[in-house]
Protein backbone atom coordinates (compact mmCIF):
# COMPACT_ATOMS: atom_id res chain seq x y z
CA UNK A 1 0.00 0.00 0.00
CA UNK A 2 1.39 3.13 -0.85
CA UNK A 3 1.05 5.87 2.05
CA UNK A 4 2.41 9.17 1.44
CA UNK A 5 4.05 10.90 4.04
CA UNK A 6 1.21 13.26 5.58
CA UNK A 7 -1.30 10.42 5.96
CA UNK A 8 1.84 8.17 7.83
CA UNK A 9 2.40 11.17 10.48
CA UNK A 10 -1.71 11.46 10.71
CA UNK A 11 -2.10 8.00 11.63
CA UNK A 12 1.39 8.54 13.74
CA UNK A 13 -0.77 10.75 15.90
CA UNK A 14 -3.63 9.12 16.07
CA UNK A 15 -2.07 6.12 17.65
CA UNK A 16 0.11 8.11 19.76
CA UNK A 17 3.79 8.03 20.84
CA UNK A 18 3.42 4.75 21.95
CA UNK A 19 3.85 3.84 17.91
CA UNK A 20 7.07 4.94 17.66
CA UNK A 21 8.77 2.08 17.32
CA UNK A 22 6.73 0.84 14.35
CA UNK A 23 5.42 4.28 12.85
CA UNK A 24 7.98 7.07 12.83
CA UNK A 25 7.14 10.77 11.85
CA UNK A 26 8.10 11.39 8.19
CA UNK A 27 10.27 13.52 6.16
CA UNK A 28 10.37 17.18 8.25
CA UNK A 29 7.86 15.66 10.96
CA UNK A 30 5.34 18.45 9.75
CA UNK A 31 2.03 18.75 8.45
CA UNK A 32 0.83 21.07 5.42
CA UNK A 33 0.24 23.97 7.43
CA UNK A 34 4.08 23.86 8.87
CA UNK A 35 3.16 22.87 12.30
CA UNK A 36 5.50 20.51 13.98
CA UNK A 37 3.73 17.30 14.51
CA UNK A 38 5.90 16.74 17.66
CA UNK A 39 4.31 19.80 19.29
CA UNK A 40 0.92 17.87 18.18
CA UNK A 41 1.64 14.88 19.97
CA UNK A 42 3.37 16.68 22.48
CA UNK A 43 0.48 18.20 23.72
CA UNK A 44 -2.02 15.31 22.50
CA UNK A 45 -0.20 13.38 24.81
CA UNK A 46 -0.45 15.59 27.91
CA UNK A 47 -4.10 15.03 28.20
CA UNK A 48 -4.71 11.44 26.59
CA UNK A 49 -1.66 9.21 27.99
CA UNK A 50 -4.25 9.72 30.81
CA UNK A 51 -6.20 6.96 29.29
CA UNK A 52 -3.28 4.55 30.36
CA UNK A 53 -3.64 5.57 34.06
CA UNK A 54 -0.63 7.76 33.96
CA UNK A 55 -0.04 10.78 35.16
CA UNK A 56 2.45 12.30 32.74
CA UNK A 57 3.41 15.66 35.61
CA UNK A 58 5.43 12.33 37.15
CA UNK A 59 7.35 10.93 34.06
CA UNK A 60 10.80 11.88 34.00
CA UNK A 61 12.74 12.80 30.80
CA UNK A 62 9.77 12.68 28.81
CA UNK A 63 8.72 15.65 26.41
CA UNK A 64 5.25 15.65 28.11
CA UNK A 65 6.46 16.24 31.50
CA UNK A 66 7.64 19.80 30.56
CA UNK A 67 4.13 20.98 30.21
CA UNK A 68 2.08 22.50 33.30
CA UNK A 69 -2.07 22.54 32.92
CA UNK A 70 -1.03 26.40 32.22
CA UNK A 71 1.17 25.75 29.22
CA UNK A 72 -0.87 23.16 27.75
CA UNK A 73 -4.01 25.31 27.65
CA UNK A 74 -2.01 28.14 25.90
CA UNK A 75 0.24 25.41 23.36
CA UNK A 76 -3.33 23.76 22.19
CA UNK A 77 -4.69 27.55 21.41
CA UNK A 78 -1.67 27.81 19.05
CA UNK A 79 -2.06 24.53 17.93
CA UNK A 80 -5.45 23.47 16.92
CA UNK A 81 -8.71 25.50 15.68
CA UNK A 82 -10.80 27.05 17.90
CA UNK A 83 -13.68 23.56 17.44
CA UNK A 84 -10.46 21.22 18.20
CA UNK A 85 -9.20 23.49 21.40
CA UNK A 86 -13.03 23.15 22.61
CA UNK A 87 -13.48 19.82 22.63
CA UNK A 88 -9.89 19.22 24.36
CA UNK A 89 -10.47 21.61 27.04
CA UNK A 90 -13.73 19.76 27.84
CA UNK A 91 -11.92 16.00 27.54
CA UNK A 92 -9.72 17.64 30.35
CA UNK A 93 -12.17 18.86 32.54
CA UNK A 94 -15.05 16.06 32.11
CA UNK A 95 -12.93 13.04 31.23
CA UNK A 96 -9.72 13.21 32.47
CA UNK A 97 -10.55 15.99 35.70
CA UNK A 98 -7.84 18.15 35.09
CA UNK A 99 -10.06 21.07 37.34
CA UNK A 100 -6.41 22.63 38.99
CA UNK A 101 -7.10 25.91 37.70
CA UNK A 102 -10.93 26.12 37.86
CA UNK A 103 -11.59 24.97 41.37
CA UNK A 104 -8.53 24.65 43.57
CA UNK A 105 -8.18 28.31 44.82
CA UNK A 106 -4.65 27.60 46.54
CA UNK A 107 -3.37 25.86 43.54
CA UNK A 108 -4.26 28.62 41.56
CA UNK A 109 -2.53 31.22 44.12
CA UNK A 110 0.85 28.65 43.78
CA UNK A 111 0.91 29.32 40.13
CA UNK A 112 3.73 32.34 38.91
CA UNK A 113 1.50 35.38 38.17
CA UNK A 114 2.67 36.28 34.77
CA UNK A 115 2.09 36.76 31.31
CA UNK A 116 1.70 33.23 30.48
CA UNK A 117 -0.54 33.04 33.56
CA UNK A 118 -2.93 35.83 32.45
CA UNK A 119 -3.69 34.38 29.11
CA UNK A 120 -4.82 30.75 30.72
CA UNK A 121 -6.93 32.91 33.10
CA UNK A 122 -8.38 34.59 29.77
CA UNK A 123 -8.87 31.71 27.88
CA UNK A 124 -11.20 30.12 30.87
CA UNK A 125 -12.76 32.69 32.69
CA UNK A 126 -16.06 31.43 31.73
CA UNK A 127 -15.42 28.42 33.28
CA UNK A 128 -14.70 29.48 37.08
CA UNK A 129 -16.57 30.62 39.61
CA UNK A 130 -16.58 32.13 43.34
CA UNK A 131 -13.38 32.00 45.01
CA UNK A 132 -11.72 30.95 41.87
CA UNK A 133 -12.90 33.91 39.57
CA UNK A 134 -11.85 36.21 42.91
CA UNK A 135 -8.58 35.07 42.56
CA UNK A 136 -8.20 34.80 39.27
CA UNK A 137 -9.04 38.41 39.17
CA UNK A 138 -6.48 39.48 41.78
CA UNK A 139 -4.19 37.83 39.53
CA UNK A 140 -5.33 39.74 36.38
CA UNK A 141 -4.69 42.99 38.54
CA UNK A 142 -1.17 42.11 39.51
CA UNK A 143 0.18 41.04 36.29
CA UNK A 144 -1.58 43.85 33.71
CA UNK A 145 -0.47 46.75 36.44
CA UNK A 146 3.08 45.13 35.97
CA UNK A 147 3.12 45.30 32.83
CA UNK A 148 1.62 48.62 32.51
CA UNK A 149 4.89 49.74 34.98
CA UNK A 150 7.31 48.47 32.14
CA UNK A 151 5.50 50.22 29.37
CA UNK A 152 4.39 53.10 31.61
CA UNK A 153 7.95 54.87 31.22
CA UNK A 154 8.34 54.77 27.78
CA UNK A 155 5.16 55.33 26.34
CA UNK A 156 4.70 58.94 28.69
CA UNK A 157 8.42 59.97 27.65
CA UNK A 158 7.78 59.17 23.92
CA UNK A 159 4.67 61.40 24.25
CA UNK A 160 5.42 63.70 26.90
CA UNK A 161 9.03 64.06 26.19
CA UNK A 162 9.29 65.49 22.62
CA UNK A 163 11.65 68.43 22.29
CA UNK A 164 9.35 71.65 21.57
CA UNK A 165 11.54 73.56 19.28
CA UNK A 166 9.54 76.36 19.53
CA UNK A 167 9.90 77.82 23.51
CA UNK A 168 13.05 77.74 25.83
CA UNK A 169 13.86 76.05 28.72
CA UNK A 170 14.53 77.14 32.04
CA UNK A 171 16.91 73.89 32.24
CA UNK A 172 20.18 74.21 31.27
CA UNK A 173 21.43 70.68 30.27
CA UNK A 174 23.77 69.52 27.45
CA UNK A 175 20.53 67.29 26.60
CA UNK A 176 18.45 70.42 25.86
CA UNK A 177 21.18 72.74 24.53
CA UNK A 178 19.57 74.23 21.20
CA UNK A 179 22.91 74.47 19.27
CA UNK A 180 21.52 75.78 16.06
CA UNK A 181 19.58 78.89 17.87
CA UNK A 182 22.53 79.58 19.98
CA UNK A 183 24.71 79.86 16.90
CA UNK A 184 22.47 81.88 14.91
CA UNK A 185 21.73 84.13 18.35
CA UNK A 186 25.70 84.84 19.00
CA UNK A 187 26.28 85.43 15.11
CA UNK A 188 27.11 89.47 15.84
CA UNK A 189 29.01 88.47 18.39
CA UNK A 190 31.33 86.96 16.20
CA UNK A 191 35.44 87.78 16.37
CA UNK A 192 36.34 87.76 13.08
CA UNK A 193 40.25 88.69 14.44
CA UNK A 194 40.49 85.44 16.20
CA UNK A 195 38.12 83.42 14.03
CA UNK A 196 35.94 82.47 17.06
CA UNK A 197 32.12 82.75 18.46
CA UNK A 198 31.32 84.82 21.10
CA UNK A 199 28.41 83.39 23.01
CA UNK A 200 26.67 86.27 25.40
CA UNK A 201 23.10 83.47 25.63
CA UNK A 202 23.06 80.12 25.50
CA UNK A 203 19.11 78.93 24.32
CA UNK A 204 17.55 75.39 25.32
CA UNK A 205 15.15 73.59 23.88
CA UNK A 206 11.75 73.10 26.05
CA UNK A 207 11.60 69.32 26.94
CA UNK A 208 7.68 69.51 26.88
CA UNK A 209 4.69 71.38 25.14
CA UNK A 210 1.44 71.79 25.81
CA UNK A 211 -0.91 70.12 23.58
CA UNK A 212 -4.36 70.62 21.74
CA UNK A 213 -6.37 67.17 22.79
CA UNK A 214 -6.21 64.40 20.35
CA UNK A 215 -8.51 61.54 20.05
CA UNK A 216 -7.09 57.98 19.84
CA UNK A 217 -9.37 55.13 18.45
CA UNK A 218 -7.70 51.82 19.46
CA UNK A 219 -9.65 48.78 17.75
CA UNK A 220 -8.29 45.71 18.41
CA UNK A 221 -8.91 42.67 17.05
CA UNK A 222 -9.87 39.74 19.49
CA UNK A 223 -9.64 36.68 17.73
CA UNK A 224 -7.46 33.48 19.21
CA UNK A 225 -4.31 33.91 18.25
CA UNK A 226 -4.32 37.91 19.06
CA UNK A 227 -4.02 37.29 22.61
CA UNK A 228 -0.56 38.69 23.39
CA UNK A 229 -1.50 41.86 21.20
CA UNK A 230 -4.69 42.32 22.80
CA UNK A 231 -2.95 42.17 26.46
CA UNK A 232 -0.66 44.95 25.46
CA UNK A 233 -3.45 46.61 24.00
CA UNK A 234 -5.70 46.61 26.70
CA UNK A 235 -2.65 48.35 29.36
CA UNK A 236 -1.67 49.99 26.77
CA UNK A 237 -5.17 52.19 26.49
CA UNK A 238 -5.29 52.48 30.01
CA UNK A 239 -1.97 54.69 29.82
CA UNK A 240 -3.16 56.73 27.20
CA UNK A 241 -6.30 56.93 29.02
CA UNK A 242 -4.09 59.12 31.35
CA UNK A 243 -2.21 61.76 29.58
CA UNK A 244 -3.62 64.88 29.31
CA UNK A 245 -2.98 65.39 25.41
CA UNK A 246 -5.01 62.01 24.27
CA UNK A 247 -9.22 61.19 24.50
CA UNK A 248 -8.64 57.48 24.23
CA UNK A 249 -11.49 54.86 23.53
CA UNK A 250 -11.20 51.27 23.17
CA UNK A 251 -13.06 48.52 20.88
CA UNK A 252 -12.38 45.34 21.05
CA UNK A 253 -14.49 42.69 18.35
CA UNK A 254 -14.23 39.70 16.32
CA UNK A 255 -17.85 39.79 14.71
CA UNK A 256 -19.25 42.18 17.04
CA UNK A 257 -17.86 44.78 18.48
CA UNK A 258 -17.30 46.39 21.74
CA UNK A 259 -16.63 49.37 23.42
CA UNK A 260 -14.38 49.21 26.50
CA UNK A 261 -13.43 52.82 26.60
CA UNK A 262 -15.74 52.96 29.99
CA UNK A 263 -13.93 50.49 32.01
CA UNK A 264 -10.19 52.43 30.87
CA UNK A 265 -9.40 53.67 34.08
CA UNK A 266 -10.18 49.29 35.39
CA UNK A 267 -7.64 47.15 33.75
CA UNK A 268 -9.36 44.15 35.41
CA UNK A 269 -12.44 44.93 33.65
CA UNK A 270 -11.27 45.63 30.31
CA UNK A 271 -9.33 42.24 30.59
CA UNK A 272 -12.18 40.40 31.84
CA UNK A 273 -14.72 41.77 29.08
CA UNK A 274 -12.43 39.59 26.25
CA UNK A 275 -13.77 36.81 24.81
CA UNK A 276 -11.29 35.32 22.14
CA UNK A 277 -12.11 33.44 19.71
CA UNK A 278 -14.63 33.57 17.06
CA UNK A 279 -14.09 35.02 13.16
CA UNK A 280 -12.76 38.56 12.54
CA UNK A 281 -14.31 41.38 10.78
CA UNK A 282 -12.46 44.68 10.36
CA UNK A 283 -14.72 46.48 8.31
CA UNK A 284 -17.56 46.30 10.91
CA UNK A 285 -15.07 47.34 13.29
CA UNK A 286 -13.81 50.18 11.84
CA UNK A 287 -16.98 51.66 10.60
CA UNK A 288 -17.80 51.83 14.61
CA UNK A 289 -14.48 53.59 14.50
CA UNK A 290 -15.77 56.25 12.24
CA UNK A 291 -18.68 57.12 14.70
CA UNK A 292 -16.12 58.01 17.13
CA UNK A 293 -14.49 60.39 15.33
CA UNK A 294 -15.62 64.41 15.53
CA UNK A 295 -12.28 66.03 14.75
CA UNK A 296 -10.79 64.00 12.16
CA UNK A 297 -7.73 66.14 11.84
CA UNK A 298 -6.82 65.97 15.53
CA UNK A 299 -8.16 61.98 15.53
CA UNK A 300 -5.93 58.50 14.96
CA UNK A 301 -7.31 55.42 14.80
CA UNK A 302 -5.19 52.26 15.44
CA UNK A 303 -6.22 49.04 14.23
CA UNK A 304 -4.30 46.65 16.21
CA UNK A 305 -5.06 42.82 13.98
CA UNK A 306 -3.13 40.26 11.94
CA UNK A 307 -5.64 42.08 8.95
CA UNK A 308 -7.24 38.42 8.13
CA UNK A 309 -10.62 39.89 7.67
CA UNK A 310 -13.34 37.53 7.51
CA UNK A 311 -15.20 39.74 4.75
CA UNK A 312 -15.08 41.37 2.09
CA UNK A 313 -11.36 43.06 1.48
CA UNK A 314 -12.63 45.75 -0.36
CA UNK A 315 -15.42 46.86 1.80
CA UNK A 316 -12.07 46.67 4.50
CA UNK A 317 -10.18 49.33 1.85
CA UNK A 318 -13.32 51.04 1.57
CA UNK A 319 -13.76 52.07 4.97
CA UNK A 320 -10.38 52.54 5.68
CA UNK A 321 -10.08 54.82 2.30
CA UNK A 322 -13.04 57.24 3.91
CA UNK A 323 -11.15 57.41 7.35
CA UNK A 324 -7.87 58.53 5.34
CA UNK A 325 -9.76 60.73 3.44
CA UNK A 326 -11.60 62.37 6.51
CA UNK A 327 -8.44 63.64 7.41
CA UNK A 328 -7.48 61.43 10.64
CA UNK A 329 -4.57 58.96 10.63
CA UNK A 330 -5.21 55.33 10.07
CA UNK A 331 -2.48 53.21 11.51
CA UNK A 332 -2.26 49.33 11.28
CA UNK A 333 -0.22 47.46 13.61
CA UNK A 334 0.52 44.18 12.37
CA UNK A 335 0.07 41.03 15.40
CA UNK A 336 2.87 39.75 16.87
CA UNK A 337 4.26 36.26 17.43
CA UNK A 338 5.54 34.69 20.52
CA UNK A 339 8.84 35.64 19.29
CA UNK A 340 8.10 39.50 17.84
CA UNK A 341 7.61 38.54 14.90
CA UNK A 342 5.17 39.74 12.49
CA UNK A 343 2.14 37.94 11.84
CA UNK A 344 -0.41 39.30 9.20
CA UNK A 345 -1.91 39.33 5.79
CA UNK A 346 1.02 40.71 3.79
CA UNK A 347 -1.20 41.19 0.86
CA UNK A 348 -4.16 43.48 2.67
CA UNK A 349 -1.24 45.57 4.06
CA UNK A 350 -0.02 46.59 1.46
CA UNK A 351 -3.10 47.76 -0.10
CA UNK A 352 -3.84 49.66 3.39
CA UNK A 353 -0.41 51.28 2.73
CA UNK A 354 -1.23 52.26 -0.83
CA UNK A 355 -4.44 53.79 0.57
CA UNK A 356 -2.08 55.85 3.01
CA UNK A 357 -2.19 53.75 6.14
CA UNK A 358 1.00 53.82 8.19
CA UNK A 359 1.02 49.79 8.39
CA UNK A 360 3.78 48.28 10.47
CA UNK A 361 4.98 46.11 13.54
CA UNK A 362 5.48 48.65 16.54
CA UNK A 363 6.28 48.31 20.08
CA UNK A 364 4.31 50.25 22.45
CA UNK A 365 7.50 52.77 22.98
CA UNK A 366 7.57 52.81 19.12
CA UNK A 367 4.23 53.56 18.49
CA UNK A 368 4.19 56.53 21.30
CA UNK A 369 7.37 57.89 19.40
CA UNK A 370 4.89 57.83 16.37
CA UNK A 371 2.06 59.40 17.31
CA UNK A 372 3.76 61.58 19.39
CA UNK A 373 5.44 63.15 15.57
CA UNK A 374 1.74 63.28 14.46
CA UNK A 375 1.43 65.46 17.14
CA UNK A 376 3.64 67.91 16.94
CA UNK A 377 3.93 67.72 13.07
Amino acid sequence: MNVNTGQLNRWRLILGSYSRNQIGFGDGASLENGISCMDLEEALDFLYHREQGEDVRRQGGTEASRLTAATWITRIRKLFPKETVEILERHALDRYGMTELLTDREVLEKLEPNQELLKTILQLKHLMKGDVLDTARRIVKQVAEEIAKKLNQDIRKSLLGKIDRNSSSPVRSIRNLDIQKTIRKNLKHYDRENNRLLLEQVYFNGRTRKYSQWRVVIAVDESGSMLDSVIHSAVMAGIFAKLPMLDTKLVIFDTQVVDLSSHLEDPVATLMSIQLGGGTFITGALQYCETLIDHPHRTMVVLVSDLCEGGSVSALLGVSRGIIESGAKLICLTALDMEANPVYDRHTAQKLADLGAHVGAMTPEALGDFMGKIMNG
